[in-house]
């Protein structure tokens, strides 16, 4: 759709580019209570395989990823969302003595190009048409931050180093990026134009850090300026299942975990029934009928289906 624009668990809603269903939401009543939730704490981080750890917040069950190396090189992805959050990160970091050494975006919805000083200044790396769409928007990024999370410092917000074009291994761990540790990149156009989705190896497991896709709390949003946004999306989660294809877990932007190959197919599974079923109704035939619309995300839905049926 558009950016999201999350909200309360509950009934969260969510921000999309330009302030629709793909981006986290921007409103007073949202901003006060992400501010409630502001209160500084580290946070609890669940390891997927060795390795790679996850923090979920409180708002919008919003991921963010740290993944580790055996000396303490750490890359941290999608950090979010309130200040508290982040800095909470940053001091779980430390207290486990890793030193991060490189960061990552996955797309340029304000909720996923946060950072806090705690976390220092190491490269936040991002496909370079994330890097060039999050700096030509950032004065919508930065009033999307400050209305929903106030507080960021703006100099951090979006400050990106951008990856070769098509470039496809992050450069990272500093040590041998090649090595027994590597972080594929795999760039599409499902839910924003220079996506990515990093496919982590480790001689323990394989992660699929998916960015905001393969949510069990969260349908599909799709890029309504594609040409054609669901075959686009179709093909994004064609090329994720054959990269990810042996990965042990799945971490999406928003939502739980899925451990284990049976659970990580489960999620290609329910998000092709949704897209099989949205493209049905676009036809004229009965709308999807998905556990996952409730709340928020039944709101984009909806703005969705109307966005689709005057594209």
């Amino acid at each position: 759709m558009h950016e999201p624009t999350h909200a309360e668990r509950s009934d969260v809603p969510s921000d999309a580019p330009g302030g629709g269903p793909s981006e986290p939401p921007t409103d007073r009543a949202t901003a006060a209570r992400v501010r409630s939730a502001d209160a500084p704490r580290a946070r609890d981080l669940v390891e997927t395989v060795p390795g790679v750890w996850v923090a979920t917040a409180e708002i919008w069950t919003t991921t963010s990823t740290v993944v580790t190396t055996p000396d303490g090189e750490a890359l941290v992805v999608d950090p979010a969302v309130t200040v508290a959050e982040v800095e909470g990160l940053a001091a779980a970091v430390r207290a486990r003595g890793w030193r991060v050494t490189a960061g990552f975006a996955t797309h340029p919805h304000w909720d996923h190009v946060l950072w806090s000083p705690g976390l220092g200044d190491a490269p936040r790396w991002a496909t370079a048409r994330t890097a060039d769409a999050t700096q030509r928007r950032r004065a919508a990024v930065l009033a999307s931050t400050e209305a929903a999370a106030p507080g960021h410092d703006p100099a951090l917000v979006g400050a990106l180093t951008s990856l070769s074009r098509g470039a496809r291994r992050l450069p990272w761990p500093d040590a041998a990026p090649t090595g027994p540790r590597t972080v594929t990149v795999v760039e599409h156009d499902a839910h924003a134009p220079g996506h990515a989705a990093l496919v982590v190896r480790t001689p323990d497991g394989c992660v699929l850090v998916a960015g905001d896709m393969l949510s069990d709390v969260e349908v599909p949003l799709v890029d309504t300026d594609a040409r054609d946004p669901v075959a686009v999306y179709r093909g994004a989660l064609d090329a994720l299942e054959l990269a990810a294809r042996d990965v042990d877990a799945l971490v999406p932007g928003h939502g739980s975990p899925a451990l284990g190959r049976a659970a990580v197919a489960a999620r290609f599974a329910a998000d092709r029934a949704y897209l099989d079923a949205l493209d049905a109704a676009l036809r004229g035939g009965t709308l999807p009928d998905d556990r996952r619309l409730t709340g928020y995300v039944a709101e984009w839905h909806d703005a969705q289906v109307e966005a689709l049926r005057s594209h």
